[in-house]
């Protein structure tokens, strides 16, 4: 090929620019009516009650803590195995972040893992858990609320991955990313390789009003206009009008813009059916490396059981000599990636006594894992040529 393919892209339609353009035009350019709009949208598409659109998944992660009471004292769960901001954002509000190993068979968090953590210290050591939707493989979300009913614990749902994605119970009932049935608080992003792109922007979903509406006062700098939420007014204070407004917590600029959330409303338009490309093409690539790792080729692939919906965010596969194809790759203009370096050892979680070893499988995986390139608009043409490639290199190893 003779241009570069990444393992993620964006895709921007004329309607996505026209979105965009009819804000720029508009008296609005920051909050307006599209925020509002997107909010009741993406609730609609995930199934929850409420939806809190924010500047990004970190400021999600960031406010749910907030909204949650996170603070000094303050223990949380989280998997080793995910971008740093689901460990940062307990951090930021001052908690300690512990992890659990995650399944070798998932390599999401593994819920008998983090019973053996919950149990090992006395009850009520631990506040909540933060799993996440790796690369779009939902969760066993019912586990996770079992041992959260059990401990009393909170959930955040990292579910920046897996918008769309669900899994059916051994009830048969069928639990969305996202939908607030089983999370207290569940969040989403809009960077531009995820399945809605905005630039950068996130979204909170939740069932719980009372939560709802301290993260609409939190993303305003802990502000509020609603006479309704107004406390009762001080000896001596002078008339209120309609300027009048109060800080009641400290809170952050975490708003989104009208701008982002009209290319957002845009790209939701759209969203199953970029959904099922996905899909389609984690198809493609599922039957072409199965077929190689029976015949000996050193590939491996995770295929989700019947009843998990995945969202394919990424499409991984585990290799012995995943530096040598990565480099390879990169000279055949292939731009694989790797999600992720465990969050335990970066230096910064390395200072509070993680170390390699402690969670071995996260560990295992991470040596062997490659995210190919997987977007929409990647052609069969194009996933081909990344299939022969890929093979190549590895029936020479």
């Amino acid at each position: 090929m003779n241009h570069p393919i990444p393992y993620g892209r964006q895709h921007i339609t004329d309607e996505d620019i026209a979105a965009v353009n009819d804000v720029l035009r508009s008296p609005y350019l920051t909050q307006g009516p599209k925020i509002g709009e997107l909010e009741q949208a993406f609730a609609n598409y995930i199934g929850s009650a409420y939806a809190v659109a924010v500047a990004n998944g970190t400021a999600a992660l960031h406010l749910c803590c907030m909204a949650l009471g996170v603070g000094p004292g303050t223990r949380v769960i989280t998997t080793p195995l995910t971008f740093s901001a689901s460990a940062n954002c307990v951090r930021y509000c001052g908690g300690d972040v512990f992890f659990a190993d995650v399944s070798s068979d998932t390599v999401l968090l593994d819920p008998a893992a983090v019973r053996t953590l919950l149990e090992s210290h006395p009850q009520g050591y631990f506040s909540g858990i933060i799993p996440v939707d790796f690369a779009g493989y939902p969760v066993d979300m019912v586990a996770f609320r079992e041992l959260a009913d059990e401990f009393g614990l909170w959930i955040i749902e990292d579910a920046c991955h897996a918008p769309g994605a669900s899994f059916v119970s051994e009830t048969g009932t069928e639990h969305r990313a996202g939908d607030g049935s089983l999370a207290d608080l569940a969040i989403f992003s809009f960077h531009p390789v995820k399945h809605i792109a905005a630039g950068e922007g996130g979204m909170i979903t939740t069932n719980n009003e009372s939560l709802y509406k301290h993260l609409l006062r939190l993303r305003t700098h802990g502000i509020t206009n609603k006479p309704t939420e107004f406390t009762a007014p001080y000896e001596g204070e002078p008339e209120r009008g309609g300027w009048y407004m109060e800080l009641q917590e400290l809170g952050y600029n975490y708003r989104l813009t009208d701008i982002q959330a009209a290319l957002a409303l845009s790209q939701l338009a759209r969203a199953d059916s970029m959904l099922d490309r996905r899909r389609e093409l984690a198809s493609r690539y599922d039957s072409v490396f199965a077929e190689a790792a029976e015949k000996g080729i050193p590939v491996q692939i995770i295929v989700p059981p019947d009843g998990v919906i995945h969202a394919y965010h990424l499409y991984v596969i585990q290799t012995p000599n995943r530096k040598g194809l990565y480099d390879f790759l990169r000279t055949k203009n292939i731009l694989a990636q790797v999600h992720y370096v465990p969050v335990h050892l970066m230096p910064y979680y390395r200072n509070f006594g993680w170390k390699p070893g402690d969670f071995p499988n996260a560990e295992t995986y991470y040596a062997h894992c490659l995210s190919l390139p997987l977007f929409p608009t990647l052609t069969n043409d194009e996933q081909d040529y990344v299939v022969d490639q890929v093979v190549t290199f590895l029936k020479a190893v």
